[in-house]
C-alpha cells in the first residue's frame, strides 16, 4: 500500500505531511543512514590518516568519492540500505555493506574495505548520528521557527506597548496593564528557553563496545585511540562531525544532553501553551478579533463563528509533543547495565516529537499573524472596573497616614458594583494635600498601567 495523505498512520506523515518537509530530510529514518554514512566516512578518512602502516593515507580523488557518497545521498541510496537490511537483518550493518559495495572498481578504496566501521560498535555510529540530526534539526528547523514567533511577539509588544488593558488575577479584575507588556513576558520567557536549547552541548562517543576502546588497542596497543576519537568526533565538518566528546560511556553515549535539549524544547513549549491559552481567552472577551479567510467555514452550523482553531491546534500538538518529549528525557538516560535496547526504539521517535512542536509553531504563528486588536472592547472593560482604582486610591492614603486606608476602600468597593462618582466622593474627603487629591482623580483605569509601556517597549 503506497502511503498517502489519508491512507499514513501518523497526521505527520499523513494530513500535515507537507508541514513538515523541512524537517523530514533531517529526522526519517532516510535522514538517520545518510548520518551513519556521514559517520562512517568520516571514520575512514581520519583512520587513512592516522599513520598506520597497514592503511595509507587515500588519494585526493578517494577523499573526493567518498565524501560525495555523503553529499549527495539520496532516496535511493536510502531504499538500498534497507534493501540489503532485509538480508542482514541490522540496520548498522546494512550502512557497512552498502558502502563497501560503492567501491567495486575503485581498487584503492577495495583495498581499504576492512578499515570501514574498523573497531566500532553499532552504536559508535548511531549515537553520532543521533547527535548530527539533533543539532540539523535544532538548527535548521526547531529555532528558526521558535525564532520566528518571537519576532512577531516582540513587534506585537512594541506595537501595542501603550494599549491599556484590564488585568484578571483569580479570573477577577485586577490593575490594569498593557496589551503589549502581556506579550512583553512572553517574550522574555521564551528568549530565556530559546537560548537554553540553543546552548545544549551534542555529545558524541565513538569508544567501541563498552567505552573502553578494548577492539581498537586489540589492533593497535600503543596509540592513542582516545585522543584520534575526540579529533574524529569535534573536528568540524565534512572531514569531523562537528560535536562535543562524551569521553565516559557504556556501550551506549549517556544521553543526558538529549535530555537537557528535551526538557530545554518541552519548557519553550510549555510557555507555548500558555500564551495560546491566554490568546484563546482574550478572543473569547473580543480584546482579539480575526482576520477572515476566504472561503474558510469557522462551525458546520452556526455562520457567524470565527473560531480561534490555530490556538487550539497550537495548544494540542504542543501537549502532544511535550508527552513524547518528557517521556524520552525520563526514559534516555537510563539503560540496564552496560546496555538494553529501550532506547532505540524510543530514539526512531525523536522526528515525530520534534515534529508536533514544529507543526503547533506554524498554527501558532498563522494564529498571531490573523489577530486585529478590538480597542473598543479593551476600553468597555476598563470602564467597566473603576474598582481597580482601589488600589492607588488607599496606596496614597497610607503614604499620608489616613488611618485604615485599607479597610476603608474594602468597604467601598468588595463585592460591589463601585462607578467613578462613588471613587471621587471618597477622594474629595479625604485629608490628603489637594495636589494628590487632583492626581487621583484625573486617574482612569485607562491611565492606571504603570510602567506597562516601558517595560513593553525594553524587550
Amino acid at each position: 500500500m503506497s502511503l498517502t495523505p489519508t491512507s499514513a498512520l501518523s497526521p505527520l506523515d499523513g494530513r500535515y505531511a507537507a508541514k513538515l518537509a523541512p524537517l523530514r530530510p533531517l529526522m526519517s529514518e532516510q535522514g538517520y543512514m545518510h548520518r551513519r554514512v556521514q559517520v562512517e566516512v568520516a571514520w575512514l578518512i581520519a583512520l587513512s590518516d592516522a599513520g598506520f602502516a597497514e592503511f595509507k593515507p587515500l588519494s585526493p580523488g578517494a577523499r573526493t568519492y567518498l565524501l560525495g557518497l555523503v553529499k549527495h545521498f539520496s532516496e535511493a541510496d536510502a531504499l538500498a540500505i534497507k534493501e540489503i537490511e532485509k538480508t542482514t537483518n541490522h540496520d548498522v550493518k546494512a550502512v557497512e555493506y552498502w558502502i563497501k559495495s560503492k567501491f567495486e572498481a575503485r581498487p584503492e578504496l577495495e583495498l581499504a574495505s576492512e578499515f570501514v566501521h574498523f573497531a566500532c560498535t553499532s552504536e559508535d555510529i548511531n549515537n553520532t548520528s543521533h547527535a548530527l540530526q539533533l543539532r540539523a534539526g535544532r538548527d535548521l528547523v526547531l529555532l528558526p521557527a521558535l525564532d520566528r514567533i518571537l519576532l512577531k511577539l516582540r513587534e506585537m509588544a512594541h506595537n501595542l506597548a501603550d494599549v491599556p488593558m484590564l488585568s484578571r488575577t483569580h479570573g477577577q479584575t485586577a490593575s490594569p496593564t498593557t496589551v503589549g507588556k502581556e506579550i512583553a513576558n512572553v517574550v522574555i520567557r521564551l528568549q530565556t528557553a530559546c537560548d537554553r536549547i540553543a546552548a545544549v552541548k551534542m555529545l558524541a562517543k565513538m569508544n567501541g563496545a563498552v567505552g573502553n576502546y578494548n577492539a581498537h588497542l586489540a589492533a593497535w596497543p600503543d596509540f592513542d585511540w582516545e585522543s584520534f576519537a575526540r579529533k574524529v568526533v569535534e573536528t568540524p565538518e565534512p572531514l569531523g562531525l562537528g560535536l562535543t566528546f562524551q569521553p565516559f560511556s557504556i556501550q551506549i553515549e549517556p544521553h543526558d544532553y538529549m535530555a537537557e535539549l528535551f526538557d530545554a524544547v518541552a519548557r519553550a513549549n510549555t510557555i507555548l501553551i500558555d500564551l495560546s491559552r491566554d490568546i484563546w481567552g482574550y478572543v473569547s472577551l473580543g480584546y482579539f478579533k480575526q482576520k477572515l479567510k476566504a472561503g474558510e467555514i469557522g462551525s458546520s452550523t452556526m455562520p457567524h463563528k470565527v473560531n480561534p482553531i490555530d490556538f487550539e491546534n497550537a495548544e494540542g500538538n504542543l501537549g502532544l509533543a511535550n508527552a513524547l518529549l518528557r517521556h524520552m528525557a525520563d526514559k534516555l538516560p537510563i539503560s540496564r547495565w552496560q546496555r538494553d535496547l529501550t532506547d532505540s526504539t524510543v530514539l526512531r521517535n525523536m522526528g515525530v516529537a520534534l515534529g508536533y512542536a514544529t507543526l503547533a509553531y506554524q498554527s501558532l504563528l498563522t494564529g498571531l499573524n490573523k489577530l486585529e486588536l478590538n480597542e473598543t472592547a479593551l476600553a468597555a472593560d476598563l470602564d467597566g472596573a473603576w474598582e481597580v482604582l482601589a488600589e492607588p486610591i488607599q496606596t496614597v492614603m497610607r503614604r499620608f497616614g489616613v488611618s485604615g486606608a485599607y479597610e476603608k476602600l474594602k468597604e467601598v468597593t468588595r463585592g460591589q458594583t463601585v462607578t467613578a462618582e462613588a471613587l471621587h466622593g471618597l477622594i474629595r474627603s479625604l485629608e490628603i494635600p489637594q495636589a494628590e487629591k487632583d492626581r487621583l482623580l484625573a486617574l482612569t483605569p485607562a491611565t492606571y498601567t504603570g510602567m506597562a509601556g516601558e517595560l513593553a517597549r525594553r524587550v
